[in-house]
């Protein structure tokens, strides 16, 4: 009984069309030009654009600027410099001598939450204060040290992210 069934399917009415053969002679509907049109380099036998061709415009690998070099794996990173911890330890903003990036975001040092902060070494300290953050560079942690205090590296990811 099923070998009946199966034998005698067919695709639904409509759903299949013969194919569209060209260049077979104008008795087919599509001799001539065979749907190519006249004249012009689409039109002629062995005809191929690149497939990067944009019909005679400024390629986009030309119109987009060519200089420098951004990496793919590029991290963001929020910049403070050791000037700005002494200019906040200054203005009482930093009382206790513990920085961290919270403690930053509340002062308003840096900007956003989720970006880790690095500490650079730009300007000089004379206050003994335990930083943490997640990157030091090594004038920055010899400043901080200088001046009695200690650094923390936190992984690269913030915990709050």
């Amino acid at each position: 009984m099923a070998r009946d069934i199966l034998s005698s399917l067919t695709p639904a009415a409509g759903s299949r069309r013969k194919t569209k053969r060209i260049g077979r002679g104008q008795g087919s509907g599509h001799g001539g030009t065979a749907t190519k049109g006249h004249k012009g380099a689409k039109s002629r036998s062995g005809h191929k654009f690149k497939i990067w061709f944009e019909g005679g415009q400024m390629p986009l690998t030309r119109r987009v600027p060519k200089f420098g070099f951004t990496p793919r794996n590029r991290e963001e990173m929020q910049v403070v410099n050791v000037a700005t911890l002494a200019r906040l330890v200054e203005k009482k903003k930093i009382s206790d001598g513990i920085v961290t990036p919270e403690v930053l975001y509340k002062v308003g040092a840096v900007s956003k939450k989720s970006v880790p902060v690095k500490v650079l070494g730009d300007g000089g300290l004379n206050v003994k204060l335990d930083v943490t953050a997640h990157a030091f560079s090594k004038s920055a942690v010899a400043k901080i040290e200088a001046a009695g205090g200690k650094t923390t590296t936190l992984t690269k990811t913030p915990a709050h992210a």
